[in-house]
């Protein structure tokens, strides 16, 4: 009897000591949301970050109207209230232009993709400008319909403060939803005219823009005309390299950037984070991104090395 008993005490430590060693081998799960155009960067970074960690448990849950109510990490195209930067660490990896965009079968695509758009224009076409000069504005012949974003977000905040505006100045049709629904929005209207990051508008593998769709060129040296030299919106690695190497006017330029909690971080979110400083630059152009200001990311990246270090 002594000996059964003895056999069944060892089987039950047998499977609660397998559960707790399987509790120290298994990585807790990391939840990441936010922006959702930066999706297919992020997606990328995972599969690489479980091929080097296999069994690495990460996953993106989409934000609709609102974020998940549990997650580790946050991405955002734009820059935080002080109220909420106060409690999380934020990693500015890289950085994310606007570009006009419009269906390419519309009179409006064929007109100024030759003509191109300054200031001026962009402030009449996509702002509700109370202070404007009415009579001073340009005649546009050309139909057009400009949708934006319904919801608070990043591109619409970053597109409309940039040419000294507010999200809610933005003229046209408020759609629900992300910023590729604005995009799906101008493939069906014939008059459509928006504006959306380059990873949305080309193909990445093409580097060209996504059939039914034509970035229109902008006034880059702000001296009131669009020259042939700043004719280079239908090439995405142009575009990035412009970007990159000059200090241009008329295209709106943000940090995209992650962030983690200061207090009770997931350890697993953390070392995703650490990886993706490490390896994840060189992604940045394949998806249409700018690479961050060199000073500022080696500043990111120690500031997480001291972290983990602690």
């Amino acid at each position: 009897m002594k000996s059964f008993v003895y056999t069944i005490l060892a089987y039950s430590l047998l499977l609660t000591g397998g559960a707790a060693i399987a509790q120290q081998t298994t990585p807790k799960k990391v939840i990441i949301t936010g922006v959702r155009f930066a999706y297919p960067l992020v997606d990328k970074w995972i599969k690489d970050y479980q091929v080097a960690n296999p069994g690495a448990a990460i996953t993106i849950e989409t934000r609709t109207t609102t974020d998940p109510a549990q997650y580790d990490l946050l991405i955002e195209a734009y820059e935080p209230e002080k109220s909420i930067k106060g409690s999380r660490d934020y990693l500015y990896i890289g950085r994310y232009a606007l570009l006009p965009v419009a269906n390419a079968a519309s009179s409006f695509a064929k007109t100024y993709s030759s003509k191109g758009l300054t200031a001026d224009l962009i402030k009449q076409i996509y702002f509700h400008d109370l202070y404007a000069d009415k009579d001073n504005q340009k005649e546009i012949k050309a139909p057009y319909t400009v949708y934006t974003r319904l919801q608070k977000a990043g591109a619409p905040v970053t597109f409309a403060h940039y040419f000294g505006f507010e999200q809610a100045n933005i003229t046209g049709k408020a759609i629900a939803g992300a910023d590729e629904h604005l995009i799906k929005a101008l493939l069906r209207d014939s008059t459509g005219v928006s504006y959306s990051t380059p990873g949305l508008i080309f193909n990445a593998e093409t580097r060209k823009p996504t059939p039914g769709l034509s970035a229109i060129p902008v006034d880059l040296d702000d001296n009131g005309r669009v020259t042939d030299a700043e004719k280079i919106f239908t090439d995405l690695d142009a575009i990035i390299n412009r970007l990159e190497s000059e200090e241009v006017k008329n295209v709106p330029i943000e940090y995209l950037h992650l962030s983690l909690s200061k207090v009770n971080a997931n350890p697993e979110a953390l070392k995703f984070l650490l990886w993706v400083i490490y390896n994840g630059q060189d992604d940045l152009h394949a998806f249409g991104y700018l690479k961050p200001e060199a000073k500022r990311f080696e500043a990111e990246k120690e500031k997480f090395e001291q972290r983990a270090a602690r």
